[in-house]
């Protein structure tokens, strides 16, 4: 048994990886300020609560539970609002990394698995993105991500840490037995956001621009199980306690869907009517954006068996209409 400080695991992403690590046998010990996570969502380990930016109070916690490995998903992630705040996406992101990186190998902590973004990759239209694919993000979100992989590099030559760095793709679905799920605040994530429009919850889904060059004339995504992205944090705590070196991995299922074959497949999985309006194009949005690589299943063994469009938004909706949070 591995004890796993997953930073942020009280969002989306972390308590899913919590849960997985709790399945698996390990100990996970979420560390998380509530800003976007949920306390409902902590139901698999031990709570602390803190800041990244306290170091005092990170260093409290590793001599408390004195982890084997840390789980890094902590961040501020909203695009929109990363265009308008730089400042506290640098802020919180790349100081908050960087106090938890000191604090980590301070405690001698020295194995990390980071949760990056396909953000760091930028606008490289059409482009099959893998983990060679240059680097070049077009807003602080993207930025935030990358200076924390190299701030990674660096501390592993002067101290060792060795790190798994996960590039994601679009997350998508929920816990299939419906314990933890999606949600935020505000809300922004294309599939919740069409399922509360189903529902009545909120206006009609716009689609942002109909003039792509693609089949259907909308953008083209590649989206991934939150459950199959778990799978692979695991894989990669794994490769880390065997003594393995560092690494870069693109998390994507390798297959694009438009936002209309979104929508088709939401009209049939939930068996209702989408009312969706069309608007234009956003700034930034790419006509396509899916990921080329086969390194996490070469190296990692690492299938997205979960992955399938049906299964994602079966998964969501199930979670929409039984699960929620309050704070």
């Amino acid at each position: 048994m591995a004890v796993v400080l997953v930073t942020g695991g009280a969002g989306y992403i972390g308590s899913h990886a919590c849960k997985a690590l709790k399945t698996a046998g390990h100990l996970p010990v979420t560390f998380d300020n509530f800003v976007t996570g949920w306390r409902d969502a902590v139901k698999f380990g031990p709570l602390e609560e803190g800041d990244l930016t306290d170091r005092a109070r990170l260093d409290a916690v590793f001599a408390k539970h004195r982890p084997d490995a840390v789980m890094h998903f902590a961040a501020l992630s909203q695009v929109g609002e990363a265009m308008q705040e730089p400042g506290r996406y640098w802020h919180n992101n790349v100081s908050g990394s960087l106090t938890l990186i000191q604090a980590a190998v301070a405690a001698g902590c020295t194995r990390f698995v980071f949760s990056s973004t396909c953000a760091t990759y930028g606008e490289q239209d059409n482009v099959m993105l893998d983990e060679d694919s240059a680097q070049l993000p077009v807003n602080a979100y993207g930025s935030s991500k990358r200076a924390i992989e190299e701030i990674l590099r660096d501390f592993e030559a002067a101290h060792g840490l060795r790190h798994v760095i996960f590039r994601y793709f679009n997350v998508a679905g929920a816990d299939p037995e419906g314990e933890i799920g999606e949600h935020h605040r505000p809300e922004t994530h294309l599939i919740p956001v069409m399922l509360e429009a189903i529902d009545g919850q909120r206006p009609a889904l716009t689609i942002h621009g109909t003039d792509y060059d693609t089949p259907d004339g909308t953008c083209i995504r590649d989206y991934v199980h939150v459950c199959d992205l778990v799978d692979a944090h695991l894989l990669g705590l794994d490769r880390l306690l065997a003594g393995a070196p560092s690494r870069v991995y693109n998390l994507g299922s390798g297959t694009g869907f438009s936002v209309r074959e979104v929508i088709e497949q939401s009209r049939v999985v939930t068996n209702r009517e989408v009312p969706y309006s069309e608007g234009p194009r956003r700034p930034g949005d790419c006509t396509r954006l899916v990921s080329g690589s086969t390194r996490a299943l070469a190296e990692l063994g690492w299938v997205p068996h979960r992955s399938t469009l049906a299964q994602m938004i079966a998964n969501a909706w199930h979670w929409h209409q039984t699960g929620h949070y309050d704070r």
